[in-house]
């Protein structure tokens, strides 16, 4: 059986060495659209993070029998030709929630406590010339008694519910599918979490429901000072209208997503007035060691049963 991985560079350092157990393995650290077809054409399975696999080339390889998609969405996979074909297709869920929750809370804390100023403040030594101790020039608040907004409640938002809970904020979440009826907190229409909450974190799938979600007009009705957080989808945020928020409104937004990446360029939001308001890390959040760890072990698995079957 021939097995090609096709961007093992996502993988950084984790253990690849598993796979070599199943079968004749070849390793890519990339894979252009243009090198796919010749690369996948005499494969029995496919490893792929963010390859495309569509119609054409699953017919240019006929011995293909399985597709491993190293994440938990399927969107680079034509599914509807798999099925025809009869080519399996295997995902992995869940193997990154504990690393995106953590994310989540190492954005946000990174932008309501003003980090990057007070690193700055201190290494280019104005704080040896202070007359006081601290510096509360730019303050930060509590999280306790905050209301917390969580578009999509699935398993990271509801991990996302439970600590926030804990430091004492008021959790408040929409649905995107309108079929979420968690009886542990407060299920509101967009635009009342959008004028609610303190914080609002998004940690949703990008569909027809989500595409554009957040433009300007929904931008203008959050709470001055807001913590605005997307790490589920890019494409969720509009982002030229974010870009006009960002410098039109004092709000703070972290961003893990974006609905192109890497991000083109120019991008509107590497422009702005205000970039101080905005923390933006290059799709990160589900990169944990372990998380990766989980990750190659659940496609080894998800192999081995496919052969066994």
């Amino acid at each position: 059986m021939k097995i090609v991985l096709l961007d093992t560079l996502t993988f950084g350092e984790t253990d690849l060495g598993g796979f070599d157990k199943l079968g004749e393995v070849v390793k890519y650290k990339t894979t252009s659209s243009e090198e796919t077809r010749g690369r996948i054409e005499d494969a029995d399975v496919v490893v792929t993070n963010k390859v495309v696999i569509d119609d054409g080339l699953m017919a240019a390889a006929p011995s293909l029998k399985l597709i491993c998609v190293a994440a938990t969405g399927m969107n680079n996979i034509d599914l509807a030709a798999a099925a025809k074909r009869g080519i399996g297709v295997k995902n992995v869920a869940g193997y990154s929630t504990d690393s995106v929750i953590q994310h989540t809370f190492s954005m946000l804390f990174y932008l309501m406590g003003h980090s990057r100023y007070y690193d700055e403040y201190v290494k280019s030594g104005e704080w040896q010339k202070s007359p006081i101790f601290t510096n509360v020039s730019k303050p930060f608040f509590e999280l306790k008694g905050k209301t917390w907004g969580i578009i999509g409640l699935g398993e990271i938002g509801r991990g996302v519910a439970k600590i926030a809970t804990a430091f004492g904020a008021e959790v408040i979440y929409h649905s995107t599918s309108g079929e979420n009826r968690n009886r542990d907190y407060l299920r509101v229409e967009l635009g009342a979490l959008l004028q609610n909450s303190d914080i609002i974190t998004i940690h949703a799938p990008l569909n027809d429901a989500t595409k554009n979600l957040i433009g300007l007009s929904e931008l203008m009705q959050v709470k001055r000072g807001v913590y605005l957080l997307n790490l589920g989808r890019g494409g969720i945020i509009n982002e030229s209208d974010l870009a006009r928020a960002v410098d039109a409104r004092e709000i703070y937004v972290g961003l893990d997503v974006l609905e192109k990446e890497p991000m083109s360029d120019p991008h509107p939001l590497m422009g702005l007035k205000n970039p101080q308001r905005l923390y933006i890390t290059p799709h990160i959040a589900w990169t944990s060691v372990e998380a990766r760890e989980r990750l190659i072990s659940s496609i080894i698995e998800n192999i081995t049963d496919f052969m066994k079957s």
